[in-house]
């Protein structure tokens, strides 16, 4: 049954005037979604019914250019509220569904029972390809934004999983905890190596204590590790290394040789290479900083 409709006789105008009924009939085809749009617009301040009318309008208009710009914001917003996508699939579907019931009744207004075949045809592409490019736009804008989330947020994790402290101009501290796996030796080999330049490290103390455990291949990268900041001209100093990982190098027939000095604790270290300006309390402040 036809809900009681304005009529007119540009499909813009239609759908302006009889926007109400349009929303009424959107929302009882999104059967899961229309539950949800107080929580949407909560969460990602995404109106759901203006964003529905307005592309469909964008779409009897074909503004493509418009529809993909559109389709891109839509996507950043629901990416960076992590919104369900199943929701918006739902409600692209529900869309395209009452807009051709729509399109149906502005004909039937209009006594355009009858449409030639090759019309109908040409009509029905030019909307669905709009419709198709806005859901496409959205997918690609969403999975972007999200992988660059993702790369920005492993570059942090990576930061913090290599944390070198400066000490003095000359001196800094690289404490060292968990597991040390391929994977991240070779993230701790590029950001030493970039810190060492960047920073002109003298010297790089390298504290072990914290490490619970590091695999046989994460030694071998380790190694070169050290061969590496050598060949930039800068001291290393490994402190806290544990007997179990001492072990494996000893299977592995592992030896620092001229590599690096070694040395039982971070608090032995700071007591051997920290020198400061100041006064010795205050350089026996920074140890015992160091050293709890």
């Amino acid at each position: 049954m036809m809900p009681d409709l304005i009529k007119s006789d540009d499909i813009h105008e239609f759908l302006m005037l009889n926007r109400t009924p349009f929303e009424e009939r959107l929302l009882s085809v999104a059967v899961n979604v229309r539950d949800k749009i107080n929580e949407i617009h909560l969460i990602g301040n995404i109106n759901l019914l203006d964003n529905a009318h307005h592309l469909v309008l964008l779409v009897v208009d074909r503004k493509f250019k418009e529809v993909e710009e559109f389709a891109k914001r839509e996507g950043i917003v629901w990416a960076k509220h992590a919104m369900t996508l199943s929701f918006k699939l739902e409600w692209i579907r529900a869309i395209r569904k009452t807009f051709w019931e729509f399109l149906h009744h502005f004909d039937v207004l209009l006594g355009n029972n009858e449409k030639d075949s090759e019309s109908f045809y040409v009509e029905t592409s030019n909307y669905n390809e709009l419709i198709d490019s806005f859901t496409n736009s959205f997918f690609i804008s969403y999975s972007k934004y999200k992988d660059e989330l993702i790369e920005r947020q492993q570059k942090l994790v990576n930061n913090l999983s290599v944390p070198i402290i400066p000490i003095t101009e000359d001196v800094c501290i690289l404490p060292l905890i968990g597991t040390i796996d391929t994977n991240r030796a070779n993230i701790i080999e590029e950001k030493v190596l970039l810190e060492v330049g960047r920073l002109r490290i003298q010297t790089l103390i390298m504290d072990l204590s914290g490490i619970a455990e590091m695999d046989n291949e994460a030694i071998k990268l380790f190694l070169k590790l050290l061969d590496g900041v050598a060949m930039m001209g800068s001291e290393l100093v490994i402190t806290g290394l544990r007997p179990e990982i001492v072990r494996n190098m000893i299977k592995l027939d592992v030896e620092f040789g001229g590599k690096a000095t070694t040395k039982a604790s971070l608090q032995k270290a700071l007591q051997d290479y920290l020198k400061l300006d100041n006064s010795k309390s205050n350089k026996e402040s920074l140890v015992d900083l160091f050293s709890k």
